[in-house]
């Protein structure tokens, strides 16, 4: 065998970027300003800006980015700048349509003028109600009153007079017939002076005490003036009428001066058309209602409980009196009361359901018009109704407030309020996917929200990122009442940064998380008397943090420990590798090594995902064998069939697998089996491949390092164990210092590698081998080997077609799997 000797392993500087001290000018937090403006997303806020100064339809925002990337304290600054630079909106009043009560008007006043209206509205319900009882009760009205009394009286005397003598020519007089609880005036004869019902005149008759032509006689006088005395009725009804029309009059024309004054006032206080048409009508309910006012204070009748007076409130829906500029509303529960307002139902003491324009509520929708409402999308899409109504609104800019409730509560009312033109710049707060999913899926969304504001979660990492670092890291310590960050404090919680953004140029933008850590700091700072928080808290707590929350990673790590989790750190095995896999638990990320086994055979089944024929492979994992797959046969079967049956399989696992960073370590399990190198246990493997054979990068690289670390380093160090990754993570490493140290003293090692010969060499000690003018490879090195191994195996197969069709046997069927190449 020709052995490979060589491999280039990391040094312990390029295993973790140091913040140099020279770059925190400062000796600490106590000497630097606190940050007051956003830290790295400059991009994000250009395209904020834009979005708030168009005022044109449909450019609403929609921001995305991770959580802690300061997306809503962003969008809570910039609005707090920019709204006192615009105007104050309206303040918006629903008021009663006396001719049409059942659809309230709306009144837009400016602001601060609608509390006038309704404050003057009420103190003019009030002072009606003692100054117009006071004025009906003055003696000056009291004999107008009376004067009209007797007059009106003197001619119904009059008449009844005239009608009581011609009654008594007759020989009739009027009496009063009692009806139920009233009486009415009838006739009667007159039979010597005395009155006498008819009733006794047919008796006489019939005793020959009175002859009955004298009784016909009388019962046609009686018919004759029957008929005057309805005529009389009528004219007394007449008067009585003109009585009440004579005393409403006087009424009228000693309290319009009253009621016209106290209106005027409000012309005077709000000259304004709409409320000048709105007091026209008021004025005139008013003089056509003075009944409600004749009753003193504390006497009016009780109506079911309502107010007797509520036509004349007024319904302040919007004040914007105490606000200065645009408003800002960010609403954090926006159900669809919240949201959009409602209309109130009150029961009557029958269980009826009633309202009335002063129940109608308004939502944060219509108190942010003219300003800027922020919304969580998530939230939004949850409730039921909010979407369609959030997005009919901002289409057509019209808003008509309702109770949807009200279709399903019997009630003897139903309100159509004046709808309300809105100009309200919405701002919704969501992830990538949301967003993307409502792009495509809801052909509104893109007409709507025009903007699409991305907070990035890194920034560059250079001299003035860093001091942004340090001065949020003062804006922190400042608001929570915390310690001081001393350099070296300052240069650890940079580090991790570093670390967040998972690159050694980049930082993190996700501030939550780094604000976190210097809470905690201060914690560890405080438990050991220091008053600086220095490196050692930062550590500290970081690591205290992961504790808290990887009771799974050391679960994992016990059963790999003693042994239920099968995990080789030594020796050498044919077709089985160590990968390296990645949990993550939501508040965790770690990473655990993982057996990676290879069995090859001859057959036509091609490579085996057992994963997938179990159906626990993702498709991106299906993918990844599908290219370890095409790799081998633009390789190794160019002038060859590709006679292979070869399964993979993870080992003990038995959840879900997904992800390409596994196939370089399963095309190193395939390569062992067929060549029949063992590879060693002591090292693990990450990296995907692709087609031609170049090791790609992968995610989470630390966490894997770091994982299989532990490993060894429970069992023990050999100084031999390592791991290997792509050559282009190298620039994504943030190892923990434990790491270092032992790559610092050669007890573990990292390679950055390529291709797949560099990994195998590393794995096997055998030199990979280059492909011959001829087409063959270097006999004793790894590609020789898995040549012979596949040309062996398609020979077999070969031989095996032959031998079948000599016998005049069936053909053994293709094995269940993916197709041969």
């Amino acid at each position: 065998m020709k052995e490979a000797k060589t491999f280039r392993e990391l040094k312990p500087e390029e295993l973790y970027w140091r913040c140099p001290l020279e770059a925190i000018p400062y000796n600490s937090t106590e000497e630097c300003p606190a940050c007051e403006d956003i830290i790295g997303q400059d991009r994000a806020l250009k395209s904020l800006k834009t979005g708030l100064e168009i005022r044109s339809r449909g450019y609403n925002i929609f921001i995305t980015g991770m959580v802690g990337t300061g997306r809503t304290t962003t969008i809570k600054k910039f609005l707090e700048k920019i709204r006192t630079t615009s105007e104050t909106p309206d303040d918006l009043l629903y008021v009663n349509n006396f001719s049409k009560p059942d659809e309230p008007l709306l009144l837009s006043l400016p602001a601060g003028n609608g509390r006038i209206l309704a404050e003057g509205m009420d103190k003019l319900i009030e002072m009606l109600r003692t100054n117009i009882p006071e004025l009906l009760k003055s003696q000056y009205f009291q004999e107008r009153k009376q004067e009209i009394l007797e007059a009106q009286q003197r001619k119904q005397r009059e008449i009844l007079q005239k009608f009581e003598e011609l009654v008594a020519a007759e020989g009739f007089t009027v009496i009063q017939v009692p009806m139920g609880i009233f009486t009415r005036p009838d006739l009667i004869p007159l039979i010597d002076g005395q009155p006498t019902p008819f009733q006794k005149l047919e008796a006489l008759v019939r005793e020959e005490k009175m002859p009955r032509a004298r009784l016909e006689e009388l019962k046609k006088k009686y018919e004759k003036l029957t008929e005057k005395l309805e005529k009389l009725i009528s004219t007394l009804k007449e008067i009585d009428e003109e009585t009440r029309g004579l005393l409403k009059n006087i009424e009228t024309e000693a309290c319009t001066p009253l009621i016209k004054g106290a209106l005027n006032d409000l012309r005077q206080k709000l000259p304004h058309p709409s409320v000048g048409r709105y007091l026209d009508q008021v004025e005139k309910s008013l003089i056509d209602n003075l009944e409600l006012f004749k009753a003193a204070p504390g006497e009016e009748a009780e109506r079911d409980g309502l107010d007797p007076y509520l036509p004349y409130r007024v319904n302040l829906l919007v004040d914007n009196s105490e606000t200065r500029g645009a408003p800002v509303i960010m609403e954090i529960s926006p159900t669809y009361p919240n949201l959009f307002g409602t209309i109130e139902f009150s029961y009557s003491r029958f269980g009826v359901a009633q309202t009335d324009f002063t129940k109608i509520k308004a939502g944060s929708f219509i108190k942010a018009n003219g300003g800027y409402l922020v919304l969580n999308a998530l939230d939004v899409l949850r409730e039921p109704g909010v979407w369609t109504t959030l997005l009919r609104t901002l289409r057509y800019q019209i808003f008509e407030i309702q109770n949807p409730i009200s279709l399903f509560i019997f009630s003897t009312a139903r309100l159509k309020p004046e709808p309300i033109k809105c100009q309200v710049k919405v701002i919704m707060i969501g992830d990538d996917y949301l967003y993307n999913l409502l792009y495509f899926y809801d052909e509104d969304f893109k007409k709507i929200f025009k903007i699409k504001v991305e907070f990035d979660s890194e920034m560059e990492k250079n001299s003035s990122t860093i001091n942004d670092y340090v001065r949020f890291i003062r804006k922190i310590c400042d608001e929570d009442g915390l310690r001081p960050v001393d350099r070296e404090g300052i240069a650890a919680i940079v580090e991790f940064g570093v670390r967040q953004a998972g690159r050694q140029k980049k930082l993190s933008t996700r501030f939550h998380l780094i604000a976190d850590i210097i809470r905690e700091a201060d914690y560890w700072a405080k438990t050991g008397g220091r008053e600086f928080i220095s490196r050692e808290d930062v550590r500290k707590a970081i690591e205290e943090r992961a504790e808290r929350v990887n009771l799974i990673e050391r679960k994992i790590q016990e059963m790999i420990e003693e042994g239920t989790i099968l995990i080789s750190t030594d020796g050498r095995e044919v077709g089985q590798v160590n990968g390296l896999a990645v949990y993550d638990t939501g508040e965790l990320t770690f990473g655990k090594p993982t057996r990676i086994t290879a069995r090859t055979s001859t057959g036509r089944a091609g490579v085996i995902n057992i994963e997938r024929e179990a159906e626990l492979s993702g498709r991106t994992h299906n993918k990844a064998v599908l290219i370890l797959a095409g790799y081998l046969r633009g390789k190794y079967a160019q002038d060859k069939p590709f006679a292979l049956s070869a399964s993979l399989a993870f080992e003990q696992s038995y959840s879900w697998v997904d992800g390409d960073s596994a196939s370089a370590a399963e095309v190193y399990a395939i390569l062992s089996s067929l060549s029949g190198l063992p590879l060693r246990q002591d090292i693990a493997v990450t990296g995907s491949i692709n087609q031609r054979g170049e090791i790609q990068p992968i995610g989470a690289v630390n966490e894997k390092i770091e994982g299989f670390f532990r490993v060894c380093r429970a069992r023990g160090l050999t100084g031999t164990q390592g791991v290997i990754i792509p050559r282009q993570n190298v620039k994504n490493l943030m190892l923990h210092e434990d790491v270092v140290r032992a790559v610092a003293e050669g007890k573990f090692h990292i390679y950055p590698i390529k291709t797949v010969d560099e990994g195998m060499e590393i794995l096997t000690g055998v030199k990979a081998g280059e492909r011959l003018e001829d087409g063959s490879y270097e006999e004793g090195t790894v590609n020789y080997l898995v040549d012979t191994g596949i040309r062996r195996l398609a020979v077999a197969w070969q031989k095996f077609e032959a031998e079948t069709e000599t016998r005049g046997g069936e053909k053994e069927p293709s094995e269940k799997g993916q197709e041969p190449g």
